[in-house]
Order: structure tokens, then sequence, then C-alpha cells
């Protein structure tokens, strides 16, 4: 079977697993993340483990991804929102914690109370980071930054640190932060706004403006792809799927990096 088809193999699984038809009826399906998928795929192959563990493991891992991901969705209550809005919410919220509930009980099929924890333990430091963001005026662009990346790759880093790969870490951590501010600085340019940097313009500590968000995301992108091209050319020839993913999604995006292919 190709890395692509794969790929897309798991996707229908993951798809499968959180489909629910009640659910589907009032608010749309889940967005699995692709780069994260592709990244844990990669950790998974580079295992000794069972086929049929690093399966489970990928997609009970994507389970949560789906959570974390479905929970973010829910807005704040505003008294005056119509009933049909009041509904999808709670909806959203109920789908997050379905999402939730799906993990572990797959898991608790493999009797793996190691990975449960692992699992565990990332979600209650990702939803702190979030409080920490979200909730807290922050001191420094670099301290949302960093808050950022955190949130971004803490589940796929517990996850690689669990089946002793954690020479992927510094690679999953500058990819997804910077995929993640590819993806806000596309919503500045097609809609005028991101939810996400939102937050700093309300932080009085911060005092910037979108025009001030643009050019300091840009050069952090540029100095990301940087690094990034230095740690994922180390990397062996085995994560070779990883980096032409990396950089045909550059590509995308009109970043025209070329990325070692050799280990």
């Amino acid at each position: 079977m190709s890395k692509e088809l794969e790929l897309q193999t798991l996707k229908q699984k993951i798809i499968a697993k959180v489909r629910h038809p009640f659910l589907t009826k009032f608010i749309p399906g889940p967005v699995i993340d692709e780069d994260k998928l592709v990244l844990l795929t990669s950790i998974m192959d580079d295992t000794n483990l069972p086929d049929v563990k690093k399966e489970q493991y990928i997609i009970t891992t994507m389970l949560v991804q789906v959570a974390l991901d479905t929970h973010d969705l829910v807005t704040l209550t505003d008294e005056d929102e119509e009933q049909e809005t009041v509904r999808n919410r709670q909806l959203t919220v109920l789908a997050g914690d379905y999402y939730s509930g799906m993990y572990y009980y797959l898991l608790s099929q493999l009797d793996d109370i190691p990975m449960i924890h692992t699992l565990a333990s990332a979600i209650k430091d990702i939803n702190e980071q979030k409080m920490e963001l979200y909730y807290k005026d922050v001191d420094s662009f670099q301290e949302f930054m960093n808050g950022l990346r955190d949130i971004e790759s803490l589940l796929i880093q517990r996850v690689a640190s669990y089946v002793q790969r954690a020479s992927i870490n510094d690679v999953a951590g500058e990819w997804l932060l910077t995929k993640k501010l590819l993806d806000e600085k596309k919503n500045i340019q097609q809609n005028g706004f991101s939810p996400l940097f939102d937050l700093l313009l309300k932080s009085p500590t911060t005092n910037t403006n979108y025009a001030q968000i643009m050019t300091i995301v840009e050069n952090m992108i540029q100095k990301n792809i940087n690094r990034l091209e230095l740690t994922i050319s180390q990397l062996p020839l085995h994560f070779n799927q990883l980096k032409s993913y990396v950089h045909t999604t550059l590509s995308d995006h009109q970043y025209k990096k070329q990325f070692a292919e050799e280990g």
C-alpha cells in the first residue's frame, strides 16, 4: 500500500469512528488535522510496534486531537443569541465529549494504561496552556508564540516520547507552529481578521495592530522555516515522506524551500 493510500485509509477509519448520525444532522463533521496525522504515521512507522498497535495509537491520538479541536469551536454564551445557535453550541460540546469518550474506549480494549496516562496528561497540559493563552494577558509576542507552539505540538511530542521517538519533537514543534501561523496569516488575508490574533490585539501588554502582527508573523514564519530546514534534514531516511509533505505544503503557501532527501 502506498503511503498516500495508507494516510487516506487511516483518515477514513478516524472519520468512521467519530461519525454520529444525530450530530451530523446539526453540526459540521470534524476536520482531521492532516499535518498531525502525517507526523504520527511517520513516528509509528519508525517503531517496531505491531501494525495493529501502531494503527490503534494513531487513531486514538487523532481522536484526542479531534476532541480538543471540537471543543475549541465552542463560543462564549450571549444572552441575545438565537435558540438554534445555543443548541449548536451545546451539540458541539457534546460532540467533543463524545470524541473524547471514543479514544478512552478504544484504549481500554487494548488494556493500555500507560498510553491512556500519556494522552490524559497531554490533554491536561494543553488545556492549561489554552487557559493561559485565551484568558490571561501575555507579556510579549514571544510568550504568546511559545504557548501556541505547546498547544499545537504537545500531544504529538508526548506520544513520540512514549514510543521512544523523541528525536522528532523539535521538527514537530517547529512545523506545527509554522503551519498554524500560515493558516492564521491566510485568515487575515482572506477575511481581514484572525480569531487567534485578536487575543493579542485585546491584550494591553502587547500594544499592537494587525499590520504589525502580519510583519512579525511573516518574519517568524521565515525564521521557523530556516530552522525547520536544518532539523528536518538531519532526520533519517525513513522520514522522507514527512520531508516531502512539509516541502509540498510550503510550496502551496509559496515558500519555495528545498529539504534534503538524504538523512
